[in-house]
């Protein structure tokens, strides 16, 4: 089991009260899995997204991946599996602009200590993956959003990360662009890398082999792909 999540709450202080943002939240995974997990604003699936991350912790309940839990660990470790296990995808992208796009690729492995020749060896496969190898010099302002897109996906498996994770990865993209993504992500599921990918369109989520639904904090009907 790749993610195991039991009985999930987190809350967050309002003034005087305390609202709950996840309530009872349990969710198992497989290794090479595919899910999406659709809901409106305010949901709660960003804050469900970043305890997967280890962006943030739950109130209670138990969260272990790779049967493995964190809970308690230090600010380094944390970090140290965000970067070597867990790749994320934004929808703003995120990418120094000042940098070239194997330049962005290759900074995950930098934090890790692989040396300069190993990353822009590795950023130059990532980037390879994702059909940017003619672009590989060019910094963000010469890129298009879906090619910035391709950009920070690069970034996001240059580690070999065992899940990704993608939050809204179309929702700046026109629907070629959203289409061109959503086939980079079947090929990388197809190839082994686990995703959890956030979205609010019912067709981009009908890309992945599962969708579940989070409302009011709630997780529930998880449904085959292909099934109404």
């Amino acid at each position: 089991m790749l993610i195991d999540m039991k009985q999930i709450c987190k809350d967050y202080p309002q003034g005087h009260d305390v609202v709950r943002v996840l309530q009872d939240v349990n969710l198992q995974m497989e290794q090479g899995d595919y899910l999406a997990i659709m809901g409106p604003s305010g949901s709660g699936k960003t804050t469900l997204m970043n305890i997967l991350g280890f962006l943030d912790e739950p109130t209670s309940g138990e969260y272990l991946l790779d049967g493995e839990s964190y809970q308690g660990a230090s600010d380094n470790k944390l970090a140290a599996v965000r970067n070597k296990q867990i790749g994320f995808v934004f929808q703003n992208f995120y990418l120094l602009p000042k940098l070239s796009a194997q330049e962005n690729v290759a900074l995950p492995l930098l934090y890790a200590g692989v040396s300069k020749k190993e990353r822009l060896a590795r950023a130059a496969e990532a980037l390879e993956k994702v059909g940017l190898s003619d672009r590989m010099n060019f910094v963000a302002g010469q890129l298009s959003g879906g090619q910035c897109q391709r950009v920070a996906i690069a970034r996001a498996i240059v580690s070999d990360p065992k899940l990704l994770l993608a939050d809204e990865p179309t929702g700046a993209l026109d629907t070629a662009n959203g289409a061109q993504i959503m086939d980079i992500f079947d090929t990388l599921n197809a190839a082994g890398t686990s995703i959890v990918m956030i979205t609010h369109e019912q067709e981009v989520a009908e890309c992945a082999h599962h969708i579940m639904y989070i409302r009011d904090g709630i997780l529930s009907n998880r449904r085959e792909r292909g099934t109404r």
